[in-house]
């Protein structure tokens, strides 16, 4: 597994061990729980593997040039790894009430197959742009993996500071 994925998995894995089921479901108001959280993260992989495989479908790369207000943004989120707060998920990756522990046995298998989708497609398609993030623009397999990184790291200190939260109000054990 790519090195990036491999610690996302890992973090991912570590950020919900040993949370209840209650714990997980824990938010302040107008916020998302962890469960949520975690949800949201497996509907990004789950995204991203559909697009690899519409890409693999297609034989060639799937992309479209990019706006000076993406490449903006990509430069802010691949080039200095800061993923702004406060931002409205794509309506596709908006968690829609999958249960709990199918999220938490499966997002590390989501994780898995992504790797291996991007890995086939860069040994297919090069070190190029290959897809279209739907904020950032066309992205190389190398940049989709950093984004996944960067944009999961966000999560689990969300997840984590959910966590901190919770036991800090006496919500939770």
């Amino acid at each position: 597994m790519d090195s990036l994925l491999g610690e996302l998995k890992l973090a991912l894995e570590s950020a919900v061990q040993g949370m209840s089921e209650e714990q997980m479901k824990w938010h302040p108001p107008d916020k998302w729980c962890a469960a949520e959280v975690l949800e949201h993260l497996y509907l990004t992989y789950t995204g991203t593997v559909k697009g690899f495989e519409r890409l693999l479908d297609a034989g060639k790369p799937i992309t479209a040039r990019a706006s000076m207000r993406q490449r903006g943004r990509a430069f802010v989120v691949l080039g200095f790894g800061y993923l702004p707060s406060g931002r409205k998920a794509p309506k596709q990756t908006v968690p829609r009430g999958l249960a709990v522990e199918k999220v938490r046995a499966e997002v590390g298998l989501k994780i898995a197959a992504m790797d291996e989708i991007i890995a086939q497609c860069e040994a297919r398609f090069g070190r190029g742009k290959v897809l279209d993030h739907p904020i950032l623009g066309p992205l190389t397999a190398a940049q989709w993996r950093k984004f996944h990184w960067i944009h999961g790291r966000h999560h689990v200190k969300q997840i984590e500071r959910l966590l901190r939260q919770a036991r800090h109000e006496g919500t939770l054990c």
